[in-house]
């Protein structure tokens, strides 16, 4: 069995030791199958994308960082877990991707921006403050630059455990999990509310959101046949920006744009 990784010293959950999880658990499934292709729906839509490049921050295995490298953006990966770091150098050896092993916090002295396209996809979940993260983030972006931004929904987390019978632990609202044990519940989820709320303070607007992985999760029954699949991808893309349904997304993903100040702004 795999250990679970530790915390780090200032409270975030790191993944060393679990590449093989990840890639297994995460990637190998419906799950990360539909999350990928809900990404490649989405990201064009989402972005404007002329082959600027792109900040990858806590890249993982290299999925994203590929989708992006694989149409013409230099990349360059940021992720703290060592062995991550090692299977994505391997899947993205003929990319232009670089490669630098620091957690989030050490983004201004490790990659260093303005960059005019960040990407943190399932970061800030695992972090214990995910406002100061995100504050870091926006620094980190140029004027006028793009933040594609995904969560874990705190909403959609409680829903679940509401469906799975899990009654008293959703009226107590006790869903965090704790970041010392193999099952990988974030230790910090979040709410839409809390990234309309940071962005206004970090004069970043919402320009699109949308929600991932809306129905599968809840299905009595997984797709069976390559029809049935198609069926599926083609109702989350459809409903994942219509309301209500875009709010109850297992991930929420939204695109941040960096406000252009004036000196007299930047000066206050």
């Amino acid at each position: 069995m795999i250990e679970s990784s530790p915390l780090s010293p200032a409270g975030d959950r790191h993944f060393d030791g679990l590449a093989e999880k990840f890639a297994g658990s995460l990637y190998g499934g419906p799950r990360g199958a539909l999350r990928l292709a809900m990404l490649d729906a989405l990201l064009p839509e989402m972005l404007d994308l002329d082959g600027q490049p792109l900040l990858d921050v806590g890249g993982g295995l290299g999925q994203l960082s590929a989708w992006f490298a694989q149409r013409g953006h230099a990349v360059t990966l940021l992720e703290p877990a060592g062995d991550m770091l090692d299977q994505a150098r391997q899947m993205l050896d003929s990319l232009p991707v670089s490669f630098v092993q620091a957690p989030l916090q050490a983004l201004p002295e490790r990659a260093a921006g303005p960059w005019p396209l960040v990407a943190c996809h399932a970061v800030l979940e695992w972090l214990s403050d995910p406002r100061a993260a995100f504050a870091t983030l926006a620094e980190s972006l140029a004027p006028g630059g793009q933040l594609s931004l995904m969560v874990f929904n705190r909403d959609a987390l409680r829903f679940s455990n509401v469906v799975k019978g899990n009654l008293q632990k959703a009226l107590d609202d006790r869903l965090e999990g704790t970041g010392k044990r193999q099952r990988l519940t974030p230790i910090s989820p979040l709410c839409h509310e809390q990234i309309v709320a940071w962005s206004r303070e970090c004069g970043l607007s919402i320009r699109s959101v949308a929600g991932i992985r809306i129905f599968h999760d809840y299905l009595r029954h997984p797709p069976t046949s390559e029809a049935d699949w198609q069926r599926l991808v083609a109702l989350e893309h459809r409903y994942c920006q219509e309301e209500p349904h875009w709010r109850l997304g297992r991930y929420l993903l939204y695109t941040l744009v960096q406000e252009e100040r004036t000196p007299e702004e930047k000066a206050r």
